[in-house]
């Protein structure tokens, strides 16, 4: 009796000081976020003094004079546009040639999948992949969004692990009532994978919307350009932007008092980049958990 007081005190104990210790650490991978929030959100002279906890006098100035250039509402858009048709581009095809890989019957099966696999460690460089993407004639073109990565090595390993843990008799059934491989695979298998289809959707989702190098270094089109590659220019030239946004309003014959700061205006940008990605992912963190521990074990 008393052993089991002990150990119940001992596991009370435990209790607490895990739960105190995962509490401390989301604190500290989630107060980073917010300070930026509250920062970019707070009157600039207020917050330049310090805040930490709650915003300085609430001010959205930064907020809708960022959005009041003409530049970022479209490259918003062509952001999201691409990110969306990528990621559903990526998922499907990655999906589809990962089923290939389980099937005995597919001609140079193993050595086409170590073709792929290797590619995770072979890596030819910045310059050979920009004249391949030239070359191809992606450059100044949406595409170049699009095309290149819709093939991931490591989604593939994740899709085909868990497509081997479904059971054959469902695929079975099906080709003996006469459905061909594309019926099977859109109509069972890939339904099935929704789990893993929404880790590997919410891997390709971020990776999409944070790649800049692509339209960095390929795309001079201004209808093109990204909102990360704008918002990039502007981060680093946070105090110019500054002046030239006052300077737009005193243009405009505004009489209101525009409050604004270098850092407040880096804190807004940074807020934009990375909201929409926050937003989304609750959505999709059920069957995101789910799918990245069923595709990491074999069965």
């Amino acid at each position: 009796m008393i052993s089991n007081q002990r150990r119940s005190l001992a596991e009370r104990i435990f209790d607490i000081l895990n739960y105190a210790f995962m509490a401390l650490f989301s604190f500290i991978c989630i107060y980073p976020f917010y300070y930026v929030f509250i920062y970019s959100i707070s009157e600039p002279r207020l917050a330049q003094k310090g805040v930490y906890l709650w915003p300085g006098q609430f001010n959205v100035d930064a907020y809708i004079k960022i959005f009041s250039l003409h530049t970022i509402p479209h490259a918003f858009l062509v952001s999201v546009e691409k990110t969306v048709i990528f990621t559903v581009l990526c998922v499907y095809f990655s999906s589809m040639l990962a089923y290939l890989f389980t099937k005995h019957v597919m001609p140079f099966r193993k050595v086409m999948y170590r073709i792929v696999i290797s590619s995770m460690y072979l890596n030819s460089g910045l310059i050979p992949w920009y004249i391949t993407m030239k070359t191809y004639g992606l450059r100044n073109s949406f595409l170049l969004y699009v095309l290149p990565g819709i093939i991931n090595a490591f989604y593939i390993i994740l899709i085909k692990t868990y497509i081997e843990q479904l059971p054959a008799s469902l695929e079975e059934s099906a080709q003996i009532d006469g459905a061909g491989f594309m019926t099977v695979f859109n109509r069972i298998i890939f339904p099935l994978s929704k789990p893993i289809v929404a880790t590997v959707a919410v891997y390709a989702s971020v990776g999409c919307w944070n790649s800049w190098i692509d339209n960095y270094l390929l795309v001079e089109n201004p209808n093109l350009q990204t909102i990360q590659v704008i918002l990039f220019g502007y981060l680093n030239e946070a105090q110019s932007l500054t002046q030239d946004i006052s300077a737009m309003l005193a243009n405009a014959g505004s009489g209101r008092q525009l409050h604004l700061s270098p850092e407040t205006i880096k804190m807004s940008i940074t807020v934009i980049s990375v909201l929409p990605i926050i937003l989304v992912y609750p959505f999709l963190q059920k069957n995101f958990i789910k799918g990245i521990m069923l595709g990491a074990v074999k069965g």
